[in-house]
């Protein structure tokens, strides 16, 4: 075949200015460099990457020198970044290429243009090829540069290749990009950046990944792979609300005929879709918890029809323990915002009331949650008295950073609902005939509606007023004094524990230092010292045994959990 000479493309460039060689946006990462100076081979390859590129463009011949490239793209040079700087360096070459048509193939070109631009073809699905294996094998750093470079490819297809828009995304570099960044190999940082970069900033980038992320999802993966998709999904936080919203595009303004892309449904529709296919997967329990997190904020403003959600919610709902509170808020989201009817759901949330609920991590949640389940004043009087006397019956074994929360919502519950205050004055537990006497309050019936909590009365607050705690104490004798406080601000209890307490009661000025008797306070300090020297000789001797050798007392030290016996 007879050469054929390449238009020459430094015709573009204007009389008397270079040709820009590093395009700014491919500026190899530093974080890619496993050192901070450039050895002389990397410098010397740098050199060599940019003749190749010059050569490229000065003639037709010269275009195997891609393919020269494309070796070093593939091959792995000990630490040097040789295969990014052939990766920036291939990525300026195709650009040009494909800006200047000689991809693209024209209908009255000769056979030898055909040939030429098939090979050119062929090479760049190599190089797409070889940016992908890198994309999966490199370092974070690595990883980094290429999603860059990727994510230019696919702009320059877009724009400068006769492909349908399903060719160059869903179905083309774009799509292949999606599924690599779901791979294990991909860091997780790779992952965020394309969010971050891309995703959240491009309303044609979220179109197109929710769509390929809806075609791998509907596919039975491995749980690292589902993970991943649920990793994507769960950070893109960019939902459109109106039409409005929606016109920045990372490939320019599509064809207005092609009104999927401009349209607000259809962003909606498609990541739906996307949803829908990850939640009937076989999700495990973390990543579960993880959707139903994200129910009621980042899930369910995408649904066009979120009556789709209620199988999933009612089954988490069913399941128990925290997972059951997990799903309260898509729960009422549904039955607040869409008007769905779940039937019977105050009897469901009724028996989440059991000895866990204010020892669990979620209490504060669930708290919150109950208020505004319990908020409408429109509700049956015993239904609110059920919820008041299981509680109250419930703080009798909670921590004290448990109870701090239940009084007060107890007492914003009597006070919305004066019918339940009779509760207060009720003949109590001491006050009448031990013989006689029976509380009648069903703790075990299931339905709040049938447990007889009106019979009832709230001795378990009056009990708590003599708690060892004395904040506890103090805030129990709420309810036994009169109701002028308008409510309490929940708030203000929700992140009670230990440690905050401890650290209340530390942070307390002393008025009257407490007295001490300096000679059992010296005393003490001898027997401690004497028996810790005995306990050291001795480390097997248990406590029974301690006491038959005469041991009265023992005390565990803050020194090494060292156990101190005393005589």
């Amino acid at each position: 075949m007879q050469p054929i000479m390449a238009k020459a493309t430094t015709s573009r460039v204007e009389p008397g200015k270079k040709r820009k060689r590093k395009d700014e946006t491919f500026r190899i990462s530093k974080k890619s460099r496993t050192v901070t100076v450039d050895s002389p081979r990397e410098v010397d390859f740098q050199d060599q990457a940019l003749q190749l590129e010059e050569k490229i463009f000065q003639s037709r011949t010269n275009y195997n020198n891609i393919h020269t490239l494309l070796q070093y793209l593939q091959e792995k040079v000990g630490a040097l970044d040789e295969d990014i700087v052939a990766a920036v360096t291939l990525c300026r070459v195709f650009c040009r290429l494909m800006a200047g048509g000689s991809l693209s193939k024209l209908r009255e070109g000769s056979g030898n243009e055909a040939t030429i631009v098939q090979w050119l073809r062929e090479r760049l699905q190599d190089y797409e090829q070889g940016l992908l294996r890198l994309l999966r094998n490199g370092g974070t750093g690595k990883q980094s540069t290429v999603l860059t470079v990727v994510m230019r490819l696919v702009k320059e297809k877009a724009l400068h290749l006769n492909q349908s828009e399903d060719a160059v995304w869903q179905n083309g570099l774009f799509g292949k990009l999606v599924q690599t960044l779901i791979e294990e190999n991909v860091a997780e940082e790779t992952r965020t950046e394309f969010v971050e970069k891309y995703v959240e900033k491009y309303d044609d980038v979220r179109y197109y990944t929710f769509a390929c992320l809806a075609d791998l999802a509907s596919n039975n993966g491995p749980d690292a792979l589902v993970q991943n998709i649920l990793t994507i999904m769960a950070v893109i936080e960019s939902i459109p609300e109106q039409q409005e919203e929606i016109g920045i595009f990372y490939v320019g303004s599509p064809n207005k005929s092609k009104r999927d892309i401009h349209s607000m449904p259809a962003h909606k529709k498609q990541a739906q879709k996307a949803w829908m296919a990850l939640l009937r997967q076989d999700l495990s329990k973390n990543q579960r918890k993880t959707i139903l997190e994200l129910m009621s904020y980042r899930i369910a403003p995408w649904f066009l029809r979120v009556e789709l959600l209620m199988d999933f919610l009612t089954d988490s709902f069913n399941v128990g323990g925290s997972t059951s509170l997990l799903s309260l808020s898509g729960l009422f989201y549904l039955i607040q915002h869409k008007n769905l009817d779940y039937p019977q759901f105050y009897r469901k949330l009724y028996s989440l009331l059991d000895s866990r609920i204010l020892h669990s991590k979620h209490r504060s949640r669930f708290f919150r949650l109950l208020d505004t389940f319990l908020a409408s004043t429109h509700l049956p009087a015993a239904l609110v008295a059920s919820f008041v006397k299981r509680l109250a019956r419930l703080s009798l074994f909670a921590p004290p950073s448990g109870i701090v929360v239940v009084v007060p919502w107890i007492y914003n519950l009597l006070k919305s609902h004066p019918s339940c205050t009779f509760m207060i004055h009720r003949i109590g537990e001491g006050d009448q005939d031990e013989e006689t006497w029976g509380d009648p309050f069903g703790q075990g019936e299931s339905d709040p509606m049938e447990t007889h909590a009106q019979e009832s009365s709230l001795w378990e607050i009056q009990m708590l007023q003599s708690h060892y705690h004395p904040n506890v104490a103090t805030i129990a004798k709420i309810i036994s004094e009169q109701f002028t406080k308008q409510a309490y601000n929940l708030e203000d209890f929700l992140d009670y524990s230990y440690g905050t307490m401890l650290d209340a009661e530390l942070s307390k000025d002393i008025k009257k230092p407490p007295e001490v008797d300096k000679t059992k306070s010296v005393q003490y300090q001898s027997c401690i010292v004497k028996s810790h020297e005995y306990y050291e000789e001795d480390m097997a001797l248990s406590l029974d045994a301690a006491i038959h050798r005469g041991f009265r007392e023992c005390k565990i030290t803050a020194n090494n959990g060292q156990v101190l016996l005393k005589k």
